[in-house]
């Protein structure tokens, strides 16, 4: 076995125990970040324990697949555009519990969902509820391809909003809400996310329904 130069020992000592400090140093800093984010998150979307528990019960049959979201995240400063271009937020809905349903005119399965969603705006949107579809055409000409298909199919109760710069969906994929298109998120007054759903569904169904009133209940509409 080699033999270490003299005084060696004596150097990498002090530098090891440099090195675990600064590791150690950067750690803190790190979980403290973390749990500044997350009080934060946790004082604007709290757990709410009783909505959870009235979404999961209502998710059944064609929405068996809606899952209550047991980390909520907030929406409100997601940004997105009216059709004629203007810039839009969640926040621009207070008030109102939303089902924001992400969707592309190149989605088959989104394509085949619009029918569904319109006909669940048609009854169901008021002054406390709304279906809120943000299409992720993307580029200039995305709004222009999503508004097209929306005349076409004459989905009169679901206007255009619309993200062409695809950042909407990408926030979504980093923080782990959805991987594919259709996605659904469920939002509280105040955008906060309550459940989320991957893929299409059949909201115009009584299955749809009773997930609609049951968000209309948390508000007492």
């Amino acid at each position: 076995m080699s033999e270490s130069a003299p005084g060696t020992e004596k150097k990498r000592f002090p530098r090891l125990l440099l090195s675990v400090g600064l590791v150690a140093a950067a750690l803190a800093i790190a979980v403290g970040v973390w749990v500044s984010n997350g009080s934060t998150q946790a004082k604007e979307c709290p757990v709410n324990k009783d909505t959870l528990a009235k979404i999961d019960a209502a998710a059944v049959g064609e929405l068996a697949a809606l899952n209550p979201s047991m980390q909520p995240r907030s929406y409100a400063d997601m940004t997105f555009q009216d059709k004629d271009g203007k810039p839009k937020t969640i926040k621009d809905f207070a008030g109102k519990t939303l089902l924001v349903n992400f969707w592309a005119s190149w989605c088959v399965p989104c394509r085949e969902e619009m029918p569904a969603l319109n006909a669940l705006a048609e009854k169901y949107n008021d002054a406390g509820f709304e279906v809120l579809p943000i299409n992720l055409d993307i580029g200039p000409e995305g709004s222009g391809k999503a508004q097209k298909f929306l005349d076409e199919g004459q989905w009169a109760h679901l206007p255009l909003y619309a993200d062409p710069s695809f950042k909407v969906f990408e926030r979504l994929k980093t923080e782990g809400v959805a991987f594919g298109l259709p996605a659904t998120v469920l939002l509280d007054d105040k955008g906060c996310e309550m459940a989320v759903l991957q893929g299409p569904a059949h909201w115009d169904t009584p299955d749809g329904g009773k997930v609609v009133e049951a968000l209309k209940s948390l508000l007492k509409i």
